[in-house]
C-alpha cells in the first residue's frame, strides 16, 4: 500500500487535480469491460492530455513498479482493460484531437482518445471517410490495440491494414514511431504490425496515423432473405468467388433478425439475412449489383430488398450495428457472452452448422451474426450468470467452436482479440510461436507492468506489488 500512496503523490505533482481521480464511481467505470468477465477496480485512474504527460506516467509506474492499463471507452468484449492487478488506469478521453487531415496523402493524424465516429464527421468535409467500423462507436487507439475490423473489412482490410505510423511510449517512458508516411518500406521490422493487436501490453499509444478512403461515388445496400443459414453462407462464398468487389457482407439468423426488429423498430423478414453494400461508380454499380442478384437467386434467396436512399442504408447498418444493444435489451436479467472465431471462407458454413447445432443441444439462448465475407462469425448468448449450470454451457460452447475453428486452420478471435477470454487457447493456435511473443514482451516491457497478464499471460504478479 506504501507504494500505491507514493505512485498517487507523484501522479498529484505531475498532473492536475481534475486529471487524478480516486473517485469510487470512477474507479468502478474502469474496473470492467463489456464482457461477462469479473470486474477489478485500479487504484487509480489519470487523464493525461498529451503525450509528455503519458511518457511522465509510464516513468513513475517504471520507478514503482507499478501495473499500467490503457483504457480507451471499455468496449472491448474480452476483458482487455480489466486491471486484475490493480495500479494505474490511462484513460485517454482527454486526448481526442485530430491533429492533421493530409489529404493528398489519404493520410490522417490523431490522438487515440478520437472515436471513429468523431474522425468521419471530420473526413467527410474532404470527401474522405475511414472504413473500420466495429459495432461500438470505438476510440481508434482502442481499435488498433485489439486490431478491430468490422463490416467493411471485406473491402478495406482491418485496422493493421490501415495503421501508416504509430507513436509509442515504451516501458521506460520513451517515445518511437513505428512507421513513417510512406505508402510502403522494406526498411527495418514492421513494428506498427507488431504494435497493432498487442492490446496494451507493449506500450502506449499516443499519436496514429492512419490511412483514409474517397467516399464512393455511389453505394447501395440491400437485405437477402433465405430459408437456411447454409443457403446465405454459400451464396457469400460464390459471391466472392465471382469477384463481385463488394463493401459489406454480413449474415444475421432468424433470432437475431428478431432481435434487432424489435430493438431497431424495424420490420425486416425474420429469416436468415444477408445484409449486402456496394460501392462504386454508377455503371459499374449497376453490373456489381445485377450479377450479385443472379448468384442470391441460384441460391435460393427468398427475397431481396435494395435501398437506395441514405436514410434506408443509414436504418439497415443501424440495425446490425446495434445488435449487441438488441440483444442486451432483449434479455433482461441476463449477461451477454460474445465469442468470436475466423476460419477460410471455404470453412465457414460447417462452422457456422456446428454452432448452431451446438447452441440447441445445450438448450442455449442466443443468435449467429458475422462478417462472413471474411469468415468471421460471432455467436450472441444471453446466460444468466448465477446459473453454474448455464455458465458452464456457455463455456463448453465457447470451447467447442474455438476447436472447430483451430483444427480446420483458423483462429480462436477474428477480431475481438485475447484479452483473458481467449488466452487459454493461445498456445493451442501459436504453438512455439508464442514463446515468440513473450520473448518480444520481455525484451520491450521487462518488468511485466503493460496490461499484465494478458494474451501472452507473464507480467506482474499483484504479490510483487
Amino acid at each position: 500500500m506504501e507504494t500505491v500512496k507514493n505512485v498517487i503523490n507523484e501522479l498529484e505533482k505531475l498532473l492536475r487535480n481534475d486529471q487524478v481521480s480516486l473517485n469510487a464511481t470512477v474507479l468502478e467505470e474502469h474496473s470492467a469491460d463489456e464482457s461477462y468477465h469479473t470486474p477489478s477496480s485500479p487504484n487509480v485512474v489519470v487523464f493525461p492530455e498529451n503525450t509528455n504527460e503519458v511518457s511522465e506516467i509510464i516513468k513513475l509506474a517504471d520507478k514503482y513498479q507499478t501495473p499500467v492499463v490503457p483504457y480507451g471507452l471499455g468496449t472491448s468484449l474480452e476483458g482487455h482493460v480489466i486491471p486484475y492487478d490493480h495500479g494505474i488506469t490511462i484513460d485517454f478521453s482527454l486526448m481526442n484531437n485530430i491533429l492533421e487531415i493530409l489529404e493528398k496523402d489519404f493520410l490522417v493524424k490523431v490522438q487515440p482518445g478520437v472515436t471513429r465516429s468523431q474522425l468521419n464527421k471530420e473526413l467527410k468535409k474532404y470527401g474522405l471517410f475511414f472504413p473500420v467500423d466495429p459495432g461500438a462507436d470505438a476510440t481508434l487507439g482502442g481499435m488498433a490495440a485489439t486490431n478491430a475490423s468490422g463490416t467493411m473489412s471485406v473491402r478495406y482490410g482491418i485496422m493493421r491494414d490501415q495503421v501508416r505510423d504509430l507513436e509509442v511510449i515504451l516501458a521506460d517512458g520513451k517515445t518511437i514511431h513505428t512507421g513513417n508516411l510512406a505508402e510502403k518500406s522494406s526498411s527495418g521490422y514492421h513494428l506498427s504490425g507488431i504494435f497493432v493487436g498487442s492490446e496494451g501490453t507493449l506500450g502506449c499509444f499516443t499519436e496514429l496515423t492512419l490511412k483514409v478512403y474517397g467516399i464512393p461515388e455511389h453505394q447501395m445496400a440491400a437485405r437477402a432473405s433465405f430459408n437456411t443459414v447454409d443457403d446465405a453462407v454459400e451464396a457469400v462464398t460464390a459471391i466472392l468467388q465471382a469477384g463481385v468487389p463488394i463493401a459489406r457482407m454480413e449474415l444475421l439468423d432468424e433470432p437475431s433478425m428478431v432481435q434487432a426488429n424489435q430493438y431497431s423498430e424495424t420490420d425486416y423478414k425474420e429469416a436468415p439475412t444477408l445484409f449486402l453494400e456496394f460501392h462504386g461508380n454508377e455503371a459499374g454499380l449497376a453490373q456489381d449489383v445485377s450479377f450479385a442478384k443472379e448468384i442470391l437467386k441460384d441460391f435460393g434467396c427468398l427475397e431481396v430488398a435494395f435501398e437506395t436512399e441514405t436514410a434506408a442504408q443509414n436504418k439497415l447498418w443501424e440495425a446490425r450495428h446495434h445488435i449487441l444493444y438488441a440483444y442486451t435489451h432483449g434479455y433482461p436479467g441476463r449477461k451477454l457472452m460474445i465469442t468470436d472465431v475466423c476460419l477460410p471462407i471455404s470453412e465457414l458454413a460447417g462452422a457456422i452448422q456446428n454452432a448452431r447445432e451446438a447452441i440447441k443441444t445445450l438448450n442455449l439462448q442466443g443468435g449467429i451474426v458475422g462478417h462472413v465475407g471474411d469468415g468471421n462469425y460471432h455467436i450472441f448468448l444471453m446466460i444468466d450468470l448465477d446459473n453454474a449450470v448455464e455458465v458452464q454451457k456457455a463455456d463448453q460452447l465457447n470451447e467447442q467452436i474455438v476447436e472447430y475453428a483451430l483444427a480446420r486452420g483458423g483462429t480462436c478471435t477474428g477480431e475481438h482479440g485475447v484479452g483473458i477470454g481467449k488466452q487459454k487457447y493461445q498456445e493451442r493456435e501459436h504453438g512455439e510461436a508464442l514463446h515468440v511473443m513473450e520473448k518480444i514482451k520481455g525484451a520491450l516491457d521487462p518488468s511485466g507492468l503493460f496490461n499484465p497478464n494478458k494474451i501472452v499471460g507473464n507480467g506482474f504478479s499483484a504479490e510483487r506489488g
